[in-house]
């Protein structure tokens, strides 16, 4: 499967705003939209992907299974129920969100039901977020590495995740960084302006295409027009291996999403 390398996040987008900005998004050429059951705006992003007029198998849309939904009997009707809120009969990517919080229900449940609801034909591929290494390995002795789309990761300048990277590449788990602009952080970064202006770019595009040219998939949000339209560019812009190097030094395990009680024991 050839995973979309630049997509539109919703996270934290809700009602008109997250019809804006996919809205936007799909007039300025984004087709891979990343949603989640938790975030609350499924039926909003829906009704931005239903009023746009783009054809629907031109579009990759990304949802995520909430921990309350992850055990057998729960998943699939979870994701039937996604599919009424974004109104299509599939998606094209499903992911176990977050792991299970004390393995309540173990990442072989969740992967298996995954794979059940792939083969009803309710999510085309499925994947997995915020997982460890050790996680990762669970869910391929559950199902195969094959199987497996992507890991969905905090990933950015400053938390660049190299031990979960590594494992998922042997594996050919592609990566999917979010949080890659650091909210905003690594926009104010020196290191960054510099290299910004060396190419007369803006800082979000040098981050991105940092993350582009590591071979990551990226998925920023933003709910303003112009920044969706200037994000898209970071597609065009090539670092130099000076400019990679400078960044790969910022790394300071920047971590800023890790929810008590829901994150695991990161690598």
């Amino acid at each position: 499967m050839n995973l979309p390398v630049f997509g539109l996040g919703t996270f934290r987008l809700k009602d008109q705003v997250v019809i804006d900005s996919v809205t936007a998004g799909l007039e300025l050429g984004y087709r891979a939209i990343d949603t989640a059951q938790i975030y609350g705006n499924e039926a909003d992003v829906g009704t931005a992907i239903a009023n746009s007029g783009v054809a629907r198998e031109q579009l990759f849309v990304t949802t995520k299974i909430w921990i309350e939904n992850l055990g057998a009997g729960k998943l699939i009707d979870s994701l039937k129920q996604s599919l009424v809120d974004l109104k299509t009969d599939y998606v094209d990517l499903t992911l176990i969100h977050w792991p299970s919080p004390n393995a309540e229900v173990s990442v072989a449940e969740s992967m298996r039901e995954l794979i059940k609801a792939q083969q009803l034909g309710l999510t085309r591929n499925i994947g997995i977020s915020n997982f460890t290494v050790e996680l990762m390995q669970q869910a391929i002795d559950a199902v195969g590495a094959d199987a497996i789309a992507t890991n969905q990761i905090e990933l950015s300048p400053y938390l660049q995740n190299h031990k979960v990277v590594e494992f998922a590449r042997q594996h050919g788990i592609a990566i999917t960084s979010y949080m890659t602009l650091a909210y905003g952080e690594a926009l104010k970064d020196a290191v960054i302006i510099d290299i910004a202006k060396r190419h007369q770019a803006t800082p979000a595009q040098v981050v991105l295409a940092w993350a582009l040219q590591l071979g990551y998939a990226v998925i920023p949000s933003s709910t303003k027009r112009a920044n969706l339209e200037s994000n898209l560019l970071a597609q065009e812009l090539k670092l130099s291996e000076q400019d990679m190097q400078q960044i790969a030094q910022l790394e300071r395990n920047g971590r800023l999403v890790s929810p008590e009680g829901l994150a695991p024991e990161w690598d």
